[in-house]
C-alpha cells in the first residue's frame, strides 16, 4: 500500500476499534432528539405546507451526525497524537502534507457517512424516507463532511490541550451546527435571525442536503453548492498550508 492509504487504513481502524462508541452512540444521540422533538412538536408544527415534522427533522439530524463526526474524528485523532506523543511516529514516516491531508480527511469523511448512515436508518422505523433528487443528497453529504473533516484538521493542529479542543468544538461547531435549521425552516423565523442564518455557512450544508430529500429549500441547492464548496476549498487551502509548514507540530 501506498504511504497515505496506510495512514488512512490506520485512522480507519482508530475509530472503528471502538464503534460502540464512536458510531453508536452517535446514532443513539440523533434517535433521542427525534423522540423528544418530534413527539413534542409533530402535531403543532407544519413545514413546507404539509410536510410532517418528523419528515423534516430527519434529515437534518443525519446531516448533522456527520457533520459532527467527521469533526471531532480528524480534531481528536491530531490532538490525541500529539499530547501522547505518537505523532512523532508519523513525523518519521516521508508521507507529504498532501498524504497526510488525504489520509485525515478521507477517514474522517467515512466516519461521518457511516454515523449518518446509521441514524437514517435508525429513523426509519419514525418517518418514510423521500429522495426527490438523491445526487443531492450525496453531494452535500460528502462536501459537508469534507468541510468539518479539514475545519478538524485546522482544530487539531492549532489546539495544544483538550480544553482548547473542547473549547472550539463547544463554541464554534456545536452552536453552528445547532443554528444552522436542523430543527427549524428559517422560513419561521423573523427577517432579522433569516439574515443571521443566511451567514452561517452550515445552514447551507442542511438546507442543500434537505433539498435532496424534499425537493423544496429554503434557499437555491445550487446557491448552497457554490458556498459550501467555496468554504472547503478555502478551509483545505488552510489546512494544507498549516501540514505544509509543520505548525505545531514540527520544532
Amino acid at each position: 500500500m501506498t504511504g497515505w492509504q496506510t495512514l488512512f487504513y490506520k485512522e480507519i481502524l482508530r475509530f472503528w476499534k471502538v464503534s460502540f462508541q464512536t458510531v453508536a452512540a452517535p446514532v443513539l444521540t440523533a434517535v433521542l432528539y427525534l423522540l423528544i422533538f418530534g413527539h413534542v412538536l409533530e402535531d403543532h408544527v407544519k413545514v413546507y405546507g404539509s410536510l410532517s415534522y418528523t419528515a423534516f427533522l430527519v434529515p437534518g439530524l443525519v446531516m448533522m451526525s456527520v457533520l459532527q463526526n467527521a469533526f471531532a474524528n480528524s480534531s481528536s485523532s491530531l490532538i490525541q497524537s500529539k499530547i501522547m506523543g505518537s505523532l512523532v511516529f508519523v513525523l518519521l514516516t516521508p508521507l507529504s502534507h498532501r498524504a497526510w491531508f488525504a489520509a485525515y480527511v478521507g477517514s474522517s469523511v467515512v466516519r461521518g457517512l457511516a454515523v449518518g448512515l446509521g441514524v437514517f436508518l435508525a429513523t426509519l422505523a419514525f418517518a418514510a424516507p423521500q429522495f426527490a433528487a438523491p445526487l443531492w443528497i450525496l453531494v452535500f453529504a460528502l462536501l459537508g463532511a469534507a468541510l468539518l473533516a479539514t475545519l478538524g484538521v485546522i482544530a487539531g493542529l492549532w489546539a495544544d490541550k483538550f480544553d482548547q479542543m473542547a473549547a472550539f468544538q463547544n463554541f464554534i461547531i456545536v452552536p453552528m451546527t445547532f443554528l444552522s435549521g436542523v430543527f427549524y425552516s428559517i422560513a419561521s423565523l423573523p427577517p432579522f435571525w433569516q439574515g443571521v442564518s443566511r451567514l452561517n455557512p452550515f445552514f447551507y450544508m442542511i438546507d442543500g442536503f434537505r433539498y435532496g430529500f424534499f425537493g423544496v429549500s429554503d434557499v437555491s441547492p445550487w446557491l448552497s453548492l457554490t458556498i459550501v464548496g467555496g468554504a472547503w476549498a478555502v478551509v483545505s487551502l488552510l489546512a494544507l498550508r498549516l501540514l505544509r509548514t509543520g505548525y505545531k507540530i514540527r520544532n
